[in-house]
């Protein structure tokens, strides 16, 4: 190609209008979040969380012991330098690095105590995709195959980290899942034990979503926000409940769309492809 046009590219690219909307650089030169890094970890905490099926069944006891410690090690090195750069992404204050790398190292710590809570809910999400799917043979089959049990791994994992105010890395780990398997869970929803959601393809869970026990989704289901109230400067304010509670044992179908601040209580059923923006009493049908 003729460097004229290469260098005319490069000049359009590096210049000051051109870049001031989206050239981005942490502050004091820290680099950014890796999602390499960050993806490596979740695969990480696979094998800690669920090593019957990422560590060889010929193990023995002792030898798991010694190989989930391992990955512990590992996980909370890698973690420490992710959390810490996200605290840097959006830091302005350069006398705060150290009480950011002591946030960080206090962070993983009490991440990593979470990890055996994470187990058992994770246990009770592929024992419900046994239990609520005619075609699976077990419940590890649905560990292994269904990408509603690898989006809910990570979720598990992101919304512990969001519980304790890390910034940036939850919704990098929340979006990997997005990537590989269509199914969008903000890392601030709170979701109980026993979560299903049967082929899982296109759902959207917002950030303010409430889900109880035993809840089924299917395919195509948004858990969303009706509208965005606005600051005196036109913008969306931040932090504020905007998506639905889903009480235990709801069943809601293919396509359903649910939007705003509403109760959807115990035992519910809604139909597919409907649209629901008032609150529906418990053990009610909408179809």
């Amino acid at each position: 190609m003729d460097t004229k046009i290469i260098r005319k590219v490069v000049d359009e690219l590096c210049s000051e209008n051109s870049l001031k909307s989206i050239s981005f650089r942490t502050n004091f030169g820290t680099p950014l979040p890796s999602v390499k890094e960050l993806s490596e970890l979740v695969l990480l905490l696979r094998s800690a969380i669920l090593p019957g099926y990422f560590i060889s069944a010929d193990h023995e006891p002792l030898d798991q012991q010694f190989y989930i410690g391992t990955i512990l090690e590992k996980v909370s090195k890698k973690l420490k330098q992710e959390v810490l750069r996200g605290y840097c992404f959006f830091c302005e204050t350069p006398d705060q690095c150290n009480t950011c790398k002591y946030k960080s190292s206090e962070v993983v710590e009490n991440f990593i105590q979470t990890i055996p809570n994470i187990r058992h809910l994770i246990s009770t999400d592929a024992l419900a995709a046994y239990e609520g799917d005619p075609a699976a043979r077990s419940a590890g089959e649905a560990i292994f195959c269904y990408p509603s049990i690898r989006a809910l791994i990570n979720h598990r994992i992101a919304h512990e980290l969001y519980k304790l105010g890390v910034p940036l890395i939850p919704r990098i780990i929340s979006e990997l899942a997005h990537s590989e398997t269509g199914i969008d869970i903000h890392p601030g929803a709170q979701i109980g034990e026993k979560f299903f959601m049967d082929h899982g393809t296109g759902i959207v869970i917002g950030e303010t979503t409430i889900i109880g026990k035993n809840v089924r989704l299917y395919q195509g289901v948004t858990l969303g926000a009706k509208s965005f109230p606005l600051d005196a400067n036109g913008k969306p304010i931040k932090g504020i409940a905007r998506h639905p509670i889903v009480e235990d044992d709801v069943i809601i179908y293919a396509g359903a769309t649910i939007l705003g601040r509403i109760t959807i209580g115990k035992g519910a059923v809604i139909g597919g492809n409907k649209w629901v923006t008032e609150a529906v009493p418990s053990g009610s049908k909408v179809v």
